[in-house]
């Protein structure tokens, strides 16, 4: 198994990969879906690094491990962005990095949760990633192929909620750009189960 260094973060495509966008529209909400995925899961792990003391939070989970788990959510969301936007327009494959990226954004809304002891904001903000990732998984399920428009909409929509959610628990400050976390050490092989 071949393995590659990139410290490729999430970003704006330049060139070809951002016309590639433009004339794909599935494509570009798909883009945009797990771009902002991948930055509310940042944020969360910004937030939990935030955080000096190290203690032991709700039933009795670590701080460390809380961190840890923060940390692997918010690369493998990058990781969705980087396969996304060194791939060919494929609306299903595209929908399927689009999931991962919102699933991996609710892992670590979960550990921003037991980090801030499950407050009300908190566990609001993680329920709304919860939803979120629901609605990206259905947009990405076998017969509609990324390219049914209900559905996506209804993704982008549940995205946008996560976001305020994210933004009311305090994790994410609105209008702020997040800093991209690098994909770190890729497989070829981990990279290509991104797509499915």
């Amino acid at each position: 198994m071949s393995e590659q260094k990139h410290d490729q973060a999430v970003g704006t495509p330049s060139g070809t990969a951002a016309h590639r966008e433009t004339e794909n529209p599935f494509r570009a909400s798909h883009m945009a879906r797990a771009r902002s995925a991948a930055s509310r899961a940042a944020a969360v792990l910004r937030h939990i690094e935030g955080s000096g003391a190290d203690e032991k939070r709700s039933e009795g989970t670590a701080r460390a491990e809380i961190l840890f788990k923060a940390n692997h959510a918010a690369r493998v969301a990058a990781q969705a962005i980087a396969v996304l936007s060194e791939s060919q327009a494929n609306p299903a494959a595209d929908s399927r990095c689009a999931r991962n990226a919102a699933a991996a954004a609710s892992q670590a809304a979960q550990m921003g949760q037991l980090h801030d002891d499950s407050s009300e904001l908190a566990a609001a903000a993680s329920q709304a990633a919860v939803k979120a990732a629901q609605a990206a998984g259905a947009a990405a399920v076998a017969g509609a192929l990324g390219e049914n428009e209900t559905l996506n909409a209804e993704a982008d929509a549940a995205e946008k909620t996560a976001v305020a959610a994210a933004e009311a628990a305090g994790w994410i400050r609105p209008g702020e750009r997040i800093q991209a976390v690098p994909t770190g050490t890729r497989s070829a092989d981990v990279m290509a189960m991104m797509h499915f």
